[in-house]
């Protein structure tokens, strides 16, 4: 896979570090030449130059990129960027960085970003995650508030525990993707019986979360 990172800072460069670890390619864009440490990703290529430019874009080859990551500290180049690699490259999947939370509500799809970052949020729902039990936690959002990535803890007074995931009801537009339990992650095989304290982690439609909760309602049934 391809991929083109808008922004050689600390985060563009950590996140080039583990794409390449995993075998992809990589570009970083930086037009700050203070930026442009190669000696610290070799193994990645690099370009000086303004990726809100679309000379750049044309230059980075950016048509031939699975991915585009806007990961500046400019909410502004990262949202210009999206836009760009979106409609006038066709990226497939363009991941931008969010800065200032109170600009999230523009990182969607009519500015070319299929996922969004922010992370204050993220660091909020790991907060919650690591302390709730019996509430739904929303860990990510996926394109623009269709799909969300959320975790549910299974407390004690759980109807649904003990029983078999292929006997649960779950709710229409969500899915089971896996089940931490303890030390392990565990695929959520048909026959596999659900415990006290297991971690369910769902993809589902928002308008879904609230009967993801009810199933751990003591009333539930």
């Amino acid at each position: 896979m391809r991929v083109a990172i808008a922004g050689a800072g600390n985060v563009g460069r950590s996140i080039a570090t583990e794409l390449l670890d995993n075998g992809h390619e990589v570009l970083l864009i930086d037009r700050d030449p203070k930026a442009i440490k190669a000696a610290t990703v070799p193994t990645a290529e690099w370009l000086l130059a303004d990726a809100c430019e679309m000379s750049t874009l044309e230059e980075a080859d950016l048509h031939r990129c699975n991915v585009a990551i806007a990961a500046t500290g400019d909410d502004k180049v990262n949202l210009v960027v999206s836009l760009l690699a979106k409609t006038e490259f066709g990226v497939g999947r363009v991941v931008a960085r969010v800065n200032h939370p109170d600009n999230e509500w523009l990182f969607t799809e009519g500015w070319g970003v299929d996922v969004s970052v922010s992370t204050p949020r993220i660091m909020s729902a790991l907060v919650e995650e690591a302390v709730s039990v019996g509430e739904l936690v929303r860990l990510f959002t996926f394109r623009q508030g269709e799909a969300n990535l959320v975790e549910l803890t299974l407390p004690a007074h759980a109807p649904i525990a003990g029983t078999k995931v292929s006997d649960v009801r779950w709710p229409d537009d969500t899915s089971l993707v896996s089940i931490i339990r303890g030390k392990h992650v565990l695929s959520p095989v048909p026959d596999l019986a659900l415990q006290v304290g297991d971690e369910l982690l769902f993809v589902a439609a928002p308008e879904r979360e609230a009967q993801l909760e009810d199933l751990l309602s003591p009333h539930h049934g």
